[in-house]
C-alpha cells in the first residue's frame, strides 16, 4: 500500500457554522452532528471565529481508490502506530482514507509505517 504524504499544516477545531469556511479549498474536511460543527482544513485557511481549535497536525493519504468491500487497512495503521504510541485523527472520503497525526510525531511515524512495508510518497 502506498502512502502519499501531503505537504500542508492542518488545524482540527469546531466551528459555530460553515459560513466562514471556503468549500472550494484543496482540503476541507466538514463534520456536523446534534451536537458540533467539525473542520479540518490548511491551518492558514482556518477560519477566524473557531470555538476550539488545535493546531499542528501533518497529514498522509492511503494512495488511490480504496474499494468498500476492503476491510482493516485503516485499523492496521491505527495499530501500528498506537504500539507505538503515537496518536492518529482520520479522516475518510469516499475515495480512501486520510490520517492526521501531530507534526511533532509526524516523521516517526512514516517511518514506523516504512518499516512495516508501506510505501511512502513524499
Amino acid at each position: 500500500m502506498e502512502i502519499e504524504v501531503i505537504n500542508e499544516e492542518f488545524t482540527v477545531c469546531k466551528v459555530k457554522d460553515f459560513s466562514e469556511v471556503d468549500l472550494t479549498d484543496t482540503y476541507c474536511f466538514v463534520g456536523k452532528t446534534d451536537e458540533e460543527c467539525s473542520l479540518v482544513c490548511a491551518t492558514e485557511k482556518t477560519p477566524e471565529s473557531t470555538i476550539e481549535r488545535e493546531d499542528g497536525w501533518r497529514a498522509f493519504r492511503l494512495k488511490g481508490v480504496l474499494d468498500f468491500s476492503l476491510t482493516g487497512i485503516l485499523a492496521k495503521i491505527a495499530d501500528l502506530l498506537a504500539h507505538r504510541e503515537i496518536s492518529i485523527f482520520a479522516v475518510s472520503t469516499y475515495n480512501t482514507d486520510y490520517v492526521l497525526i501531530k507534526k511533532e510525531q509526524f516523521g516517526r511515524a512514516l517511518s514506523v509505517l516504512k518499516e512495516d512495508g508501506y510505501s511512502i510518497a513524499e
